[in-house]
């Protein structure tokens, strides 16, 4: 794992788990033969290498008589296997009360299906494994609660035409997605606008970036390029972007001409 955190928690884990087959009696190799895994990945677990899946979980719970103590350590275990920088950063939109975004390449996180998160993932260079590629996908699908809560945060987004055309994933991928941008684009909490390819004055050169206005009324920005993670605190760096945020807003389509821009992108992909 690559923090002390995620580390803490699947040793921890682990040890519960080793402490429940032995008080039954059972070797690793019986546990793993009765829940459907090898001896190998049962003693991987039990070592904090591994995080468990939660069936792996649930079904050890079960066989041990462990009742629900294993089963409920999945939601902790979940969150073990996202990024550090995934936890930090989703913790940062929890907080927020207000949240911009730009995206120039893709479709910005939280507005992503998972089949075109997956497909994202999928394109990395040199290439995830699956298991990495699942990591990704769980943990950037958990950070889609900012819409659920209340009270409600005010979201922004400002896409690029190009990534409404770009078929990540094939045409049906793309297709789902575009309807998804449709479906948060009228959501009472949330705006979506398209920047068009044709603009000759255009703020967001620089790339994709997303500022968070947080409770106690601190103000963040955060970029992402490659595979760089930046969080940027300085006020006078997160006053340069607020303006450009600005901008590119008021040189984008108002929010119900992206919406049947989006629609018009739409109805050319059937």
């Amino acid at each position: 794992m690559e923090d002390e955190e995620s580390a803490a928690v699947l040793k921890a884990v682990g040890r519960q788990i080793k402490a429940w087959r032995e008080a039954s009696g059972m070797r690793q190799s019986e546990l793993g033969s009765a829940i459907g895994y090898g001896e190998e990945m049962v003693s991987s677990v039990e070592r904090g290498r591994r995080a468990p899946k939660p069936e792996f979980l649930d079904t050890a719970d079960e066989v041990l008589g462990a009742g629900g103590k294993l089963a409920a350590m999945k939601e902790d275990v979940e969150r073990a296997r996202y990024p550090k920088k995934v936890r930090d950063l989703a913790r940062l939109e929890g907080e927020a009360v207000d949240l911009g975004a730009y995206a120039s390449h893709h479709i910005h996180g939280l507005l992503q299906t998972p089949e075109y998160t997956r497909e994202l993932y999928a394109m990395r260079r040199p290439p995830y494994t699956e298991d990495e590629i699942d990591r990704h996908v769980a943990a950037r699908m958990a950070r889609k609660t900012v819409f659920e809560r209340v009270p409600r945060p005010q979201l922004t987004f400002v896409q690029e035409e190009v990534t409404l055309r770009r078929p990540i994933g094939g045409k049906m991928v793309l297709r789902r997605q575009l309807e998804r941008l449709l479906e948060i684009g009228k959501l009472r909490h949330a705006v979506i606008q398209v920047m068009p390819t044709d603009r000759e004055d255009h703020a967001g050169m620089g790339g994709s970036f997303q500022l968070l206005k947080l409770q106690d009324g601190k103000a963040l920005g955060h970029l992402e390029v490659q595979f760089l993670s930046r969080l940027i605190s300085d006020p006078r760096e997160v006053q340069t972007l607020e303006t450009h945020y600005g901008m590119i807003r008021a040189q984008a389509l108002p929010p119900r001409d992206s919406l049947a821009f989006i629609e018009k992108v739409l109805g050319e992909e059937t």
